[in-house]
């Protein structure tokens, strides 16, 4: 069994969390400038056995799609095209950088480090992972 990796896409930077092998734990990665993330994928992959991704689906209260959405099902494209045997599942994003920015903030960590954008990014991504994994065994 592989790991399940998830991206939260956005147009400066993607937040990036995988599971362990067993799919039972979700941990954020890393967070990669947008515009470096296919080649960050392929090095990835190369080093590790993913089986799936998840990818954050921008959805706001009204149920409207994000504007970045476009940007995302062309990354999806390039994606399937680069990576044809690995599954992309598409999961609701909602609250999830309100969430990051909460559990950043009980942490103890300074305001500096709280308001650090890519850290953001990156507990987003894991929260949308945990929430996919969560949902996947109900």
């Amino acid at each position: 069994m592989g790991q399940i990796l998830a991206i939260d896409y956005g147009k400066a930077r993607c937040g990036i969390a995988t599971t362990d092998d067993m799919q039972i734990i979700a941990s954020s990665l890393d967070t990669v400038e947008t515009k470096h993330i296919l080649p960050f994928l392929k090095k990835y992959f190369s080093e590790n056995k993913v089986d799936d991704v998840v990818i954050g689906l921008p959805i706001d209260l009204k149920g409207n799609v994000s504007e970045v959405e476009t940007d995302i099902l062309q990354f999806i494209d390039e994606f399937k095209k680069e990576f044809p045997t690995i599954s992309v599942y598409r999961f609701d994003e909602r609250f999830t950088s309100k969430m990051a920015s909460f559990f950043i903030s009980q942490s103890g960590k300074s305001k500096k480090k709280r308001e650090e954008k890519g850290l953001i990014d990156k507990i987003s991504a894991t929260i949308i992972l945990q929430n996919f994994l969560e949902q996947r065994t109900r």
